[in-house]
């Protein structure tokens, strides 16, 4: 199972869920899901979103290097502000995966995966 999740940084409360069967890419995931994110709205994804830049213009990635070119100090500098920025979110996904929701194989009905997921974090205080 593949588990998207959209976090408010400011309340660190989940705003949005989708799911997938099987291994897919991330950023398959959130334009099957046809997730909508206001234009106003900075959108702060990790290295999996390569491409959302297309589809959402106020959105930030970090830089991947590549194996022939190593990144530059400045590139760095920048992918550690972006993750300091997006700690939150980690921490909030990191609170569901101590449930066992999503670090775990799932072995019940997949039809009902939403539905679990959304009650265990709907009762959440974090």
């Amino acid at each position: 199972m593949k588990a998207q999740v959209v976090v408010d940084k400011k309340t660190r409360k989940v705003i949005c869920t989708a799911f997938a069967n099987g291994k897919q890419h991330d950023f398959r995931l959130f334009k099957e899901s046809k997730t909508h994110i206001l234009a106003e709205i900075t959108a702060k994804t990790d290295t999996g979103c390569i491409g959302i830049d297309k589809i959402h213009k106020n959105s930030v990635l970090p830089k991947k290097k590549s194996k022939k070119k190593p990144l530059a100090c400045e590139d760095r500098s920048v992918n550690r502000k972006i993750s300091s920025e997006r700690m939150d979110n980690e921490h909030a996904i990191g609170f569901i995966k101590r449930f066992k929701v999503l670090s775990e194989r799932y072995r019940n009905r997949r039809k009902r995966f939403g539905l679990r997921f959304n009650l265990i974090y709907g009762n959440l205080q974090f």
